[in-house]
């Protein structure tokens, strides 16, 4: 499977006043970015078209079931993010598209993450169209100026993974990643993608998977976390960098070396799904920040 972001024509955030115009053809880039990442293979531990990882519950199905339940909500945040609305408003359609994703996956949380991160960029691109961004302000820029703080002092869902994960290891997680503005998807996803765009034209996959490999190596993941621990995490990020330090993409037996990271990560039940989320958000702001990714 392969999608191409490029083939969906110019922005029209640059359009003054464009808030409701844009949001569908946001909310197509967001889906998109979110089914590149079902199609990246080698993922360690994480489904894909090829294989479900570690996971018995859910594969590639599920995850574009899911991806299209939630793309009208994902719409319905970039208009918000044009009326410069406030988190609780956001929040709000989030769990309606929560309610989406369950129906379409029989109950499977495939992309609680997802809405998450991906919401708030969406209601930032919307910000754009709406005049409320600074000509030079980035979309992870523009979320932590107008909901960082009430993103920090939100409600938590104390039963999640995530949450559980993140008090018992004292890391913050998807919620201090967004309240800082997404650092992870700025100083690792994007530019390994581009990157590896420069280095390897044409291979799209390529790029996708060294970003995905990247991302893993930096991020104190709280899905690894939940199934694997401290000494998980460790090892997770460890065998990351043990690939990207080989030569990640560049080497010429790269797809080797990811799947038998990716076996290895199956054996472990490890599956880092905060990583794969940074990866889908690395894609949409890759394409809608600067207009790059396929």
């Amino acid at each position: 499977m392969s999608v191409s972001v490029g083939s969906l024509g110019v922005s029209p955030l640059a359009t003054k006043g464009a808030g409701v115009a844009c949001a569908d053809w946001v909310a197509v880039i967001a889906e998109h970015c979110l089914q590149l990442e079902i199609a990246t293979w080698p993922k360690p531990g994480l489904v894909s078209h090829v294989d479900c990882g570690s996971h018995s519950d859910m594969d590639a199905g599920t995850f574009r079931r899911s991806a299209a339940a939630i793309r009208p909500f994902l719409a319905e945040l970039v208009v918000a993010g044009a009326q410069d609305a406030d988190m609780p408003a956001l929040r709000k359609i989030g769990m309606a598209a929560e309610r989406a994703m369950l129906v379409a996956t029989d109950g499977v949380n495939t992309h609680r993450g997802a809405i998450f991160g991906l919401g708030l960029l969406c209601a930032a691109a919307g910000l754009r169209a709406g005049g409320h961004l600074g000509a030079a302000e980035s979309l992870g820029a523009g979320v932590a100026r107008r909901w960082g703080q009430e993103i920090c002092r939100g409600p938590r869902l104390a039963d999640s993974h995530g949450e559980v994960a993140g008090r018992r290891y004292g890391v913050g997680g998807a919620r201090a990643e967004a309240a800082a503005g997404f650092p992870s998807v700025y100083a690792v996803g994007v530019p390994a993608l581009r990157e590896i765009a420069l280095r390897r034209p044409g291979d799209a996959e390529a790029a996708r998977v060294q970003a995905c490999f990247a991302l893993i190596a930096v991020t104190e993941d709280t899905n690894v976390l939940h199934r694997g621990g401290s000494e998980g995490l460790r090892y997770a990020r460890r065998a990351a960098r043990r690939f990207l330090c080989r030569g990640g993409v560049g080497n010429d037996n790269w797809r080797r070396l990811a799947e038998a990271t990716h076996r290895a990560f199956v054996a472990r039940r490890l599956s880092p799904g905060g990583a794969a989320d940074l990866l889908a958000m690395s894609l949409f702001v890759d394409a809608v920040d600067s207009g790059g990714a396929s």
